[in-house]
């Protein structure tokens, strides 16, 4: 009977310090979205971008990702940001997506411009900057070094997709 209460109680310790500990964890760290004023910008891809991702200016968070919807008529992303209300953003702002290390999570960058006009709260970012995708340049990279591989080999890349004729034996 002691040893159960025992166990009890040290399994209560041991909650309260995890509760304490996920407390501090979450005050401490910037995974809450900012409130502010909203712009959008649109681009090609935005892969690894999803509601709340951050929206950074000099490595900075300065705000978060709303939401990101494809606009059905030109096929683009169209990203929804909240900035500070402090932030005043100029008309010639770009958003970058980009990568906070090799294997890291992605943000929107923001990288000011000179202008002195400042982006209205529901305005657009008209310059844009897709994220690239690793896959791709890495493939471009092995495909194109010297004695690469071409992909497809016979009936691949230039041959419109028919094998390629070869003569005869003894010909």
């Amino acid at each position: 009977m002691r040893g159960n209460v025992i166990e009890t109680v040290m399994g209560a310790v041991v909650l309260i310090v995890a509760g304490v500990f996920l407390y501090f964890a979450y005050t401490t760290s910037q995974m809450h979205t900012v409130s502010g004023y909203e712009v959008s910008a649109d681009f090609s891809r935005v892969d690894g971008i999803h509601d709340g991702s951050d929206v950074r200016i000099s490595g900075i968070k300065v705000g978060s990702v709303v939401s990101a919807t494809l606009n059905p008529t030109t096929f683009l992303a169209t990203l929804r940001l909240s900035v500070e209300p402090d932030i005043k953003l100029p008309v010639d702002t770009v958003a970058e997506i980009v990568s906070s290390g090799l294997l890291g999570d992605k943000y929107v960058s923001l990288v000011p411009g000179g202008s002195e006009n400042n982006i209205a709260p529901g305005g657009r970012i008209k310059y844009t900057q897709s994220s690239v995708n690793l896959e791709s340049l890495i493939g471009q990279m092995i495909f194109s070094a010297p004695g690469g591989k071409k992909p497809g080999g016979a009936g691949g890349a230039g041959t419109g997709g028919a094998p390629l004729a070869l003569p005869a034996p003894g010909k």
